[in-house]
């Protein structure tokens, strides 16, 4: 009895345990806006469109986005199907390690974790990109780009430590401002009619995804890839579950609109660009010295030079957000990593006011910083190298772990819930899944091509092996954990938002109550089983003693 009320008073006092995030904190808004900022708009359409249009498959490369909105939008139906019934900060690692047993969960763990940690230092590379062009263009102002870099990554440091409802409000604004200048140069090409060829219908065609438009030779799988790389991070809206409110209404709508309402507004954006440049314009710009001007030319010619200084401005702010998006993203893995034991516990403390995980968000920065560095050192380029190969470096991971997700979502749902419909639990995930697999093949193919100069490198030659390493690692971690304390292998993947909304964060804790008092009640049949030999060794005494006693009496 001693040891079980130990037992049961160490349940009610544990302040190493790791903490809760602060639940309620965000809407349905505050969720897309904080998923949508990973994506970028202003970044990703001023970035990969002339890129895919000098070298890709010329002026369809609207096409390419409707192909990359239908697929992802298929993906999505799976994906949050499953996320109406685990609801956890881990995604894709608690996904799959639900779907696909914990071994396989946790490699994939540590590879799409190490993918959002370095998305925040390459994003923070166009941000310093940007905002070097910008003060020295408009102010004169000649200011090294690492200067950008640290001071960008320790003021997201700064914001980040509060809770999560200042972030959602800070990238709702920075947001809403990128998207307004996209559609202001967007109607305002509309509203005049196009540039020298019209408004160009014809480049949303889908079977123009495939052919050169204007190219000498056609690229699609280029192509088809940078457009699916423009949703980078709209899966993020699940990590966020845990801090919002009415998370199995909000996260599904969230990921839809992320994913399709985005989906549309790029297609738009890059027909409008296209068709305000004109064919020949679209691909002269798209391969000259400043691929950007497809973007400022029509601005300039359809709204006014003033917009064009102010698009300027906004593109180093929206890079700013989504690099604060991904830091959030990246914080909230290494969290859920630590709460369950995978990585050191001190990772899933969370603060006492705020609800932040700001242990991990500090450890987050450290990384980050030192990404920088380490090419500001080797004195590489922050658009060519910093930006291009890290992004490269993290797509890689990501893409092939959300192939793998949808894989997760199939096996789980063959197993649990089969009130679900065959349409979200069967096959969107097998169309999703295929889908996807389909554009890892594209990356594999076009890798070089996609890291630019940066492919003579020695990190990105790593890539692959990187990858491999990580999800080992994890795998092996796993295996590891299973045979040495089955109490950790437990909790892998499996802390998540129950049923009444009350989240269960302290899994590990109660799988150790669990398996306490299971050996406890072993101890005390053990107890019982001696005692009652005692008992019958006493019984048996007792009645040789009787015997004894009755042969004397006679």
């Amino acid at each position: 009895m001693s040891r079980l009320g130990t037992t049961r008073k160490a349940k009610g006092s544990s302040p190493s345990q790791p903490g809760k995030l602060k639940a309620n904190s965000l809407g349905l808004w505050d969720v897309v806006f904080m998923a949508v900022a990973t994506s970028a708009p202003i970044t990703v359409m001023s970035g990969n469109v002339p890129f895919a249009v000098g070298y890709g498959v010329g002026t369809g490369v609207p096409a390419t986005y409707i192909w990359a909105t239908v697929i992802l939008s298929v993906f999505a139906v799976a994906y949050v199907t499953m996320a109406r019934y685990v609801t956890s900060t881990a995604a894709f690692y608690g996904f799959i390690s639900r779907g696909l047993g914990r071994v396989v969960g946790l490699g994939t763990g540590y590879m799409v974790t190490f993918g959002y940690m370095v998305f925040e230092a390459s994003i923070i590379g166009i941000f310093a990109y940007f905002g070097h062009l910008a003060f020295l263009d408009q102010l004169g102002i000649d200011i090294s780009w690492v200067v950008f870099a640290v001071g960008g990554l320790l003021l997201i440091a700064a914001l980040t430590y509060f809770e999560i409802s200042l972030a959602a409000k800070i990238l709702a604004v920075l947001l809403a401002t990128e998207i307004a200048i996209l559609a202001v140069m967007a109607f305002g090409v509309l509203f005049n009619g196009g540039g020298p060829d019209g408004l160009m219908p014809e480049t949303l065609n889908p079977i123009n995804a495939f052919q050169p438009n204007g190219l000498a030779l056609a690229a699609p799988g280029l192509a088809m890839f940078i457009a699916f790389w423009s949703w980078t991070g709209f899966e993020s809206t699940v990590m966020y579950g845990e801090e919002s409110k009415n998370p199995r209404k909000i996260i599904p709508i969230a990921t839809l609109i992320a994913v399709t309402g985005v989906g549309i507004f790029y297609i738009f954006v890059s027909w409008m660009t296209v068709a305000g440049n004109g064919a020949e314009g679209s691909i002269a710009l798209a391969q000259s010295a400043n691929p950007l001007d497809m973007f400022f030319h029509p601005t300039d010619v359809f709204v006014g030079h003033g917009w064009v200084l102010v698009m300027q401005w906004l593109m180093m702010t929206g890079s700013f957000a989504c690099a604060m998006a991904f830091h959030n993203a990246a914080s909230r893995y290494l969290y859920s990593l630590g709460r369950e034991g995978v990585l050191p516990v001190v990772l899933g403390k969370t603060h006492r006011k705020h609800g932040s995980p700001y242990i991990a968000s500090y450890i987050q920065t450290g990384a980050a910083i030192v990404w920088i560095l380490g090419f500001w050192f080797f004195q590489k380029d922050p658009y060519l190298d910093v930006f291009v190969l890290l992004a490269v470096l993290g797509t890689f991971s990501l893409l092939i772990v959300q192939t793998i997700t949808m894989a997760a979502v199939f096996n789980y749902f063959r197993k649990n819930h089969p009130e679900e419909k065959v349409w979200r639990t069967k096959i969107a995930p097998i169309i999703g899944g295929v889908g996807m697999l389909g554009v890892v093949l594209m990356m594999a193919m076009n890798l070089d091509t996609a890291a630019g100069p940066a492919a003579s490198s020695l990190l990105f030659k790593l890539i692959p092996y990187i990858s491999a390493v990580l999800f080992l690692a994890g795998a092996g971690q796993a295996l590891y954990l299973r045979k040495t304390n089955p109490v950790r292998y437990a909790a892998i993947g499996h802390a998540a938002l129950a049923l009444d909304d009350r989240i269960d964060l302290d899994l590990e804790r109660e799988v150790a109550l669990e398996l306490a008092l299971e050996h406890e009640l072993e101890h005390d049949l053990e107890d019982l089983e001696d005692q009652q030999e005692l008992q019958d060794l006493q019984d048996l005494q007792d009645l040789k003693d009787l015997k004894d006693m009755e042969e004397l009496e006679k």
